[in-house]
Formats: structure tokens, C-alpha cells, sequence
């Protein structure tokens, strides 16, 4: 007759915290994915798209200009007399500066033989 014993009612588990933050987790991202298709079904998405799509379009087309241009061979050349001229420029600098050094050169043992003649006639006694 212990069996007639009424049974305590039996409490239905606590959802843990950790539960409930998995929960309101799946909720805002499932809201999120929702509110991600919403805009992109939006007409301001699709102009904004479109538009990106051509000015990717522009770039890969002006691209293709220059490069059908031949503005890097141009380039290239371009450089490459400037690198002619800049040697030959250069050259004749050095060349100058050998020209200019030697004539100093030249003229200051020219002073210095007169200054040695000059010191070594104001040494002399005047009658030797």
C-alpha cells in the first residue's frame, strides 16, 4: 500500500543559461541570414551592385587600353634615352672637369714659378 503514495510531481529540468544563450544565438542569426536576403532583394542593393559590376568593368576595360596602347613600351623607351642622355651628359661633365683641372693645374705652377722667381729675386743682394 506504499504504492498508493501519491508521487511528487516531477519538475521539468532547468534550461541552463548556457542553453539559453545557444538559443537567442540561433535566433539572431537566423533574424540576421532573414534581414541579409531582405536587402539583397532590395532595389538599392541590386543599383548598387550594377554599379559596382561596371566600374569593374571601366577599370578591366581602361586596362586593357593602356596596355593595348603601348604606354609601358613608350615608357620604356622614354627611359631608356634618358639613361642615354643622362651617360652622355655625364661624360661630358667628367670630361670638362679633366680640362678645367688640368688648366688649374697648369696655371698655378705657373703662379708658383713666378713666385718662386719673385722670392728668390727679392733674396738676392742688390749687387751680386
Amino acid at each position: 500500500m506504499e504504492e498508493d503514495k501519491k508521487q511528487e510531481p516531477v519538475e521539468p529540468e532547468k534550461e541552463s543559461l548556457l542553453d539559453k544563450a545557444k538559443k537567442l544565438l540561433n535566433k539572431a542569426d537566423d533574424f540576421i541570414d532573414d534581414k541579409v536576403e531582405d536587402v539583397k532583394k532590395s532595389d538599392a542593393f541590386k543599383k548598387v551592385h550594377e554599379a559596382v559590376d561596371k566600374a569593374g568593368d571601366f577599370v578591366e576595360d581602361k586596362i586593357e587600353d593602356i596596355k593595348q596602347s603601348g604606354a609601358k613600351e613608350k615608357l620604356e623607351a622614354f627611359a631608356d634615352k634618358t639613361e642615354d642622355k643622362a651617360e652622355e651628359a655625364i661624360s661630358k661633365i667628367k670630361k670638362f672637369g679633366k680640362k678645367v683641372a688640368g688648366k688649374t693645374a697648369d696655371k698655378l705652377e705657373d703662379i708658383a714659378e713666378n713666385l718662386k722667381k719673385k722670392s728668390g729675386e727679392e733674396n738676392k743682394p742688390e749687387g751680386a
